[in-house]
């Protein structure tokens, strides 16, 4: 039986809580973490559309990216709109679960789909996050266990180095210990000194893990009480696979600023406010900068990056005109909507790997603009 704990431990580990914002609300906002869970749904939002397409459909859990309570509420009564939607759910049976800027900031994660869809290489964030401090760990394991464990470890998310899983180094050597009153040897004798082979394995892991890789340990190493030692030390991964905000890549071939934004409007999912772009319509674009959702707090940053244009969302007169009148590059505003709905299906495949559930997108388009008009003179 696959539980909403479960399909939320999935989660956490594709969209690290660590990497939200400070000011972001993420993580399961109502269920049972012990409910059953044999479909998982999909959606950006949490509309009061949504919730009644997540019942109707069977669901026991909905995923979105925009956290439902964002801000501190006084009542979820259920004459309130939120309070609505969060009985509809629980009559329903189904539990809510919001990755928002850890999903932003996650590889692969909703800007990597983003930069995916524009026809760019997904490389260094605009915004690395900085401090993700990294473990080096070394456990004594006895020979027979060695393999078990580290794959116990490897499964809990040690040993990632960029694009390679499962990295570890032995050391064959001797320990030795001598149990003593209260203890429960896996070998040796009370009161007597044992020396037995051991395999020293030595791997990384994100510090963000460690409580649940000691909790792995434990359960999966042979011993009582293993030897193992912790180190903190410094990130080196490549900075054009860090973790971050934003996305900077290259398309191919060279296009015009004009050609660009049409390549935009035709990949990205389809909207009343379509796509809109500022600077030379002929000017020529290879290096590009995406953020998913609204980036104009980014411009600043995006000036300095040597990018060629810009694509993201929300974009608001002034902050442009002023960044445009700064020498900033061409810039491409698309729907907030449909620059982070692509990414739904991107969670749903990561949770349909790691557990025999049903996944379902639900499609409703949850963009609020409903209309757009050009002039007919």
């Amino acid at each position: 039986m696959t539980t909403v704990a479960e399909i939320r431990s999935i989660l956490e580990e594709a969209y690290p809580p660590s990497l939200a914002e400070s000011w972001d609300a993420v993580g399961l906002i109502c269920g049972d973490p012990a409910d059953e869970v044999k479909k998982v749904a999909f959606a950006l939002d949490c509309t009061q559309a949504v919730a009644e397409e997540a019942v109707r459909t069977g669901a026991q859990m909905l995923v979105i990216h925009h956290p439902l309570l964002m801000r501190g509420v006084t009542s979820v009564a259920a004459d309130t709109p939120k309070g609505r939607v969060i009985h509809t759910l629980i009559k329903g049976g189904v539990a809510l679960f919001a990755a928002h800027t850890n999903a932003d900031s996650a590889r692969p994660g909703v800007n990597d789909r983003l930069a995916e869809l524009v026809g760019i290489s997904s490389g260094r964030p605009i915004l690395p996050k900085t401090g993700q401090a990294v473990d080096k760990w070394g456990v004594h394991i006895p020979p027979a266990s060695a393999e078990a464990v580290k794959q116990a470890l490897f499964s809990a998310g040690a040993g990632q180095i960029a694009n390679y899983r499962a990295c570890s180094f032995d050391i064959e050597g001797t320990g030795q210990f001598m149990p003593v009153e209260g203890a429960d040897p896996t070998e040796g004798e009370i009161g007597e000194l044992h020396r037995a082979r051991e395999i020293r394995v030595e791997f990384v892991a994100p510090a963000r893990l460690r409580g649940v890789l000691l909790e792995t340990l434990r359960e999966a190493h042979p011993y009582e009480e293993p030897a193992f030692d912790i180190f903190e030390s410094v990130d080196t991964s490549d900075a054009a696979q860090a973790l971050g905000l934003g996305r900077i890549g290259e398309l191919p071939e060279p296009m015009s600023l004009r050609d660009f934004t049409q390549q935009v409007a035709d990949t990205l999912p389809v909207t009343e406010w379509g796509v809109r772009a500022a600077g030379d319509p002929d000017a020529m674009i290879k290096r590009v900068a995406v953020s998913s959702g609204s980036g104009d707090s980014f411009l600043d940053a995006v000036r300095g990056l040597g990018v060629d244009a810009y694509v993201t969302s929300d974009l608001r007169h002034h902050p442009v005109d002023e960044y445009l009148r700064a020498g900033g590059p061409p810039v491409i505003d698309t729907a907030h909507w449909a620059s982070e709905f692509p990414w739904t299906a991107q969670a749903a495949g990561i949770v349909g790997e790691g557990a025999d559930v049903e996944t379902h997108v639900i499609d409703l388009r949850t963009d609020p603009w409903t209309l757009s008009a050009h002039a007919t003179k």
